[in-house]
């Protein structure tokens, strides 16, 4: 093959790297470091020498400073292992233009070529220099009888002596383990054994090791007892899936327990670094929670009537006029892209925040209505939680022991008021009675919530009816607390019905805002964080620590595990830790990640898929001649209708993609990199559940496509379904309260007779203050946003992400189906028809439409969890 070249020729090729600039987030933080109003001087000053920084960073890197070395793909050396080439640097910066914030130079190379060498399958890289790079590509042109070769890295790399091997990189071929070529068998392996470490030792800045530990790392009780928290993963009392290890020294308090640290280690990859936009959503976070927070806090403490809402048009002047703030409070925010977009930079210390999609309907007053109340429990932004009802009375499955008899104390009869003249029997009989049940969730924590210095809320459960247009209609509300006496006695309940006027309108209006914060809460903790971003995370470990970078299923996966490591380790630090914003402004506070590892002991992987999810809530039934084999209870539940299209094109993907590498159930079986990657995915990221019996055993094509269609699901589709009507539908805080600090008012109390005088002040009195208000609204801003760099379902990062032509094939075909279902949702938000579409708020369900430009957009599918 090789006897008619020329054993001297030389093999051109080119590099594409980022050098570290001022524009790295790190460096973000050393001027954070140095005063806030550092930053835009950093910035601009940035911006200045974006030009200087080509030719600085081009020549430093040109002094012989990289080098690279072939490995071949079809010869071995004595040992039996590809062959290793001559090592060669880096010889000219090919100029192309510099873009702020993700600058990418490209630099000629030149290898030596020896025919005998074969076909080069992978590279050695060297960095001499003091400063990372981030390595974008590689591309090996006219190679003699074998053309281009595109090296895709996406990758930080470090002085070589922080490595103890050499980082190398594989080309974009795609082999199963057994399929590898021979040579590069030894190099396939050493990688993993790299990535995996030796479980031991705290982990630096430059490591790219993949280990898992608890979450140990949420509260500091060190600096205070109040903020000490449990363990969460590694018992029967508090299991929860695994976050990477990061091996900080344990708290002198706790040893369970690890340190806090300014940054938390992530391996270096998964944090991209440069400033996009994601990097700005993360410090705006950090400043959010180390800055505004205290400087509101200080406010409150000395004026508290300035904590409280006055009118409803105070709540509507956050969006419409802006909302006075005392001097002082904004000296210290960064003034970095998404707060500018909230505070006003004329010297009057105002916060504007953008007015949410809930209100900007003629109506502003639609979210008041019960329709509306129903119709955001399956189009709104916890739509997954809504079930059939099964039997009445509802039951509870909590130990009676324990809490005593929670059966639901409503009847049919003040059920049957509001039903048309139909039955509760033949409601039930015909499918159509519904319930929201937050009993279980919250009862085992109520008498500890309520001890908080402000929290009073109930345990709810909401009883709806389906009318004949499809529509819900809510029938009835039970609002529990525990019993005075003990929690084992039962809970004390009563229960609402609609009413329109008078003092009971005020108290419907009330039980309503109650649901709605045991909903925020329950979304906030379990549908949004534990549901996705936690349960991801164990797998994005497992991912990276068993199947190679040329496994075809770390390919398949790769894509949906972006910033996902990233941005769950950015929450334990402000979000989700003790006195964090979560426990801040949300109702369950200090006990919120304590609920959600309640809920994690019944969470199943096989019922995340959205048909299984469906089944089990009883809102759809098997029926193979109804579109995507499933018979809708709600036939217009937005949602799911939509849902459904969106999990139909993942799964024929994956189906496609994964039939091109294993033709057969005993492929999949004998593939080792696979089952390894399975085995610690279950035992070791999801080790306190490892024992459950419907964990997939991996021994089938089918239980392959099935778990890699649920894990892309869950990352891209669900997680956008949960996360990205956060701020359209709760940016206004009377829509979606996510406090309650007081109960019903009972007659003859001074409450009371407020709520008889004033109905709007006895709800703000009730629900989220104005200090809370303003922490959750600017956080759900922020996470409710798309990053300019954003990469949507259908998509990926490079074209080159394989050389399988057949793969790119398919990939082409699933971006066309998204495109048609696209198309398909714009129609059916169009057909007046479906009147859960829009609802009295006239807000098009679109949180499910595939592609997104920046911004808050209401709509989108990113791969990822990256926000």
């Amino acid at each position: 093959m090789f006897g008619l070249f020329d054993k001297s020729q030389k093999i051109k090729g080119t590099v594409v790297l980022m050098p570290k600039n001022v524009l790295d987030a790190n460096d973000l933080n050393a001027v954070q470091n140095g005063g806030l109003g550092g930053v835009v001087s950093g910035l601009f000053g940035a911006v200045s020498d974006v030009a200087g920084q080509v030719v600085d960073s081009a020549t430093a890197i040109l002094s012989r400073n990289v080098s690279f070395k072939l490995i071949s793909a079809t010869s071995t050396d004595a040992n039996g292992n590809g062959k290793v080439g001559k090592e060669t640097y880096l010889e000219k910066h090919i100029p192309t233009l510099p873009t702020f914030g993700d600058r990418r130079d490209a630099f000629a190379v030149n290898f030596e070529w020896d025919a005998n060498f074969g076909i080069p399958g992978a590279f050695y890289i060297r960095n001499f220099t003091y400063d990372e790079f981030f390595l974008v590509s590689v591309t090996l042109d006219d190679i003699p009888n074998h053309g281009s070769i595109q090296f895709v890295c996406n990758s930080w790399i470090y002085n070589f002596k922080s490595y103890k091997k050499d980082r190398i990189f594989f080309a974009n071929n795609t082999y199963v383990t057994s399929a590898t070529p021979a040579p590069l068998v030894k190099y396939r392996k050493e990688e993993l054994e790299v990535l995996r470490g030796d479980g031991t030792g705290e982990r630096k800045e430059w490591e790219r090791i993949y280990d898992y530990d608890v979450y140990n790392d949420l509260g500091n009780p060190d600096s205070d007892k109040n903020l000490a928290r449990p363990v969460l993963g590694g018992s029967s009392t508090h299991p929860y899936p695994r976050r990477v290890r990061t091996g900080r020294k344990p708290t002198k308090k706790d040893p369970k327990s690890e340190k806090l640290a300014a940054e938390f280690y992530i391996p270096r990859d998964e944090k991209f670094g440069h400033l996009k936009s994601s990097d700005f959503l993360s410090y705006s976070l950090k400043s959010l929670s180390q800055t505004l927070l205290p400087s509101l806090e200080n406010v409150v403490d000395t004026d508290f009537t300035w904590n409280e809402f006055d009118s409803f048009q105070e709540v509507r002047d956050l969006y419409e006029g802006g909302i006075k703030l005392p001097t002082g409070v904004l000296s210290a925010i960064s003034p970095l892209p998404v707060f500018k977009e909230l505070f006003r930079s004329d010297g009057e210390n105002v916060l504007q925040l953008p007015p949410p999609h809930v209100i900007r309907a003629v109506n502003k007053s639609a979210w008041m209505t019960d329709e509306e109340f129903a119709r955001e429990m399956i189009a709104g932004v916890n739509p997954n939680v809504i079930r059939c009802l099964q039997e009445f009375p509802p039951k509870s499955k909590l130990d009676p022991t324990l809490y005593g008899d929670q059966t639901s104390t409503v009847t049919k009869e003040k059920l049957e008021i509001n039903m048309g003249g139909v039955t509760v029997e033949e409601a039930l009989a015909a499918k159509r009675l519904f319930i929201l049940d937050y009993q279980d969730a919250f009862i085992p924590y109520l008498t500890s919530i309520n001890s908080l210095p402000t929290a009073k809320a109930y345990a709810t459960r909401t009883i709806l009816f389906l009318k004949d247009d499809g529509t819900l209609k809510p029938l009835a509300i039970e609002l529990s607390k525990p019993h005075p006496s003990g929690d084992n006695l039962g809970p004390v309940s009563k229960v609402v019905l609609p009413a329109i006027d008078g003092v009971d309108s005020t108290i419907w209006l009330l039980a309503k805002a109650y649901v709605i914060v045991n909903d925020s809460g329950y979304h906030q903790l379990m549908s949004h964080w534990l549901n996705t971003h936690a349960v991801m995370e164990p797998f994005a470990i497992a991912t990276n620590r068993n199947l190679s970078v040329i496994h075809p299923i770390y390919k398949l996966l790769y894509p949906h595990y972006r910033d996902t490591i990233n941005i769950n380790a950015l929450a334990r630090q402000n979000l989700i830790n003790a006195n964090g914003i979560i426990e801040q402004s949300f109702l369950p506070g200090k006990y919120s990640m304590e609920m959600s590892s309640a809920v994690y002991k019944n969470w199943v992987f096989t019922e995340q898929s959205l048909p299984a999810d469906l089944i089990k809530r009883g809102l759809a039934t098997e029926d193979p001649s109804a579109p995507h084999g499933l018979r809708l209870v709600i036939k217009d539940y937005p949602y799911a209708v939509d849902g459904l299209e969106i999990w139909d094109a993942i799964k024929i993907w994956v189906e496609e993609y994964v039939s091109l590498y294993y033709p057969t159930d005993v492929a999949v079986q004998q593939d080792t990199e696979l089952q390894a990657w399975w085995k610690e995915a279950v035992e070791k990221g999801h080790a306190d559940l490892k024992d459950k019996q419907w964990w997939p055993k991996m021994t089938t094509r089918q239980e392959l496509i099935q778990s890699s269609s649920t894990i892309i699901w869950t990352a891209s589709a669900l997680h956008a379904a949960v996360n990205f009507g956060q701020y359209p539908y709760g940016g206004f805080i009377l829509n979606r309260p996510t406090l309650s600090r007081r109960f019903i008012p009972e007659p003859g109390t001074k409450e009371y007779d407020e709520m008889l005088k004033s109905p709007h002040t006895a709800y703000l009195r009730t629900i989220t203050p104005k200090r809370e208000a303003i922490i959750d609204l600017t956080v759900i801003e922020i996470l409710s946003r798309h990053a300019s760099d954003e990469i949507y379902l259908g998509k990926r990062d490079h074209p080159n992400w394989t050389s399988d032509s057949k793969a790119l094939e398919a990939f082409k075909r699933f971006g066309s189906k998204l495109t048609e279902i696209e198309a398909k949702i714009t129609a059916r938000n169009s057909d007046s028809a479906m009147k859960n579409r829009c609802g009295p708020v006239q807000l098009p369900y679109t949180l499910l439409v595939p592609s997104s430009e920046e911004g808050l957009t209401f709509r989108g599918i990113p791969n990822s969890i990256s926000i």
